[in-house]
């Protein structure tokens, strides 16, 4: 059983990646991704309200602190920036980990690894945000 629910997420992970990056930039590929998102995570009309507020929160950090990067002009420093998206990232788990199920937060989990693990750090096998645990 849990061997057949790792091939179940997994495929849906490589369906999400897929379309993800398949996607155009602007307001209908979010809404797009946020409907798959929906769809992927079996999100509740509760959820899909919250979940969305927290992710396009990750991206307004993500964003600023790429353009505060690019303001400061001279060389980036890559650490500082490593660090400090992964204590975004970090910090967007812990707020869904209220919103999501604990199964929901596993796959969303696993959706990200599997969406970052294709070109966007490096490629397959690169590295991946820190995961929280699930929380009972």
């Amino acid at each position: 059983m849990k061997a057949m629910m790792k091939v179940a997420v997994l495929a849906l992970a490589a369906l999400w990646a897929g379309a993800a990056l398949a996607q155009s930039p602007g307001a209908p590929g979010h809404a797009r991704h946020m409907a798959q998102l929906a769809i992927l995570l079996d999100l509740t009309d509760a959820q899909k309200p919250q979940v969305q507020t927290i992710l396009e929160n990750e991206h307004a950090q993500m964003k600023a602190l790429f353009e505060q990067t690019r303001a400061a002009g001279g060389k980036p420093d890559f650490q500082a920036m490593h660090a400090a998206h992964q204590q975004i990232a970090q910090d967007t788990l812990t707020k869904l980990s209220t919103v999501l199920s604990p199964t929901q937060l596993t796959k969303f989990q696993t959706l990200q690894q599997m969406h970052h693990g294709f070109g966007h750090r490096g490629g397959p096998g690169g590295p991946t945000p820190s995961a929280a645990p699930a929380q009972n």
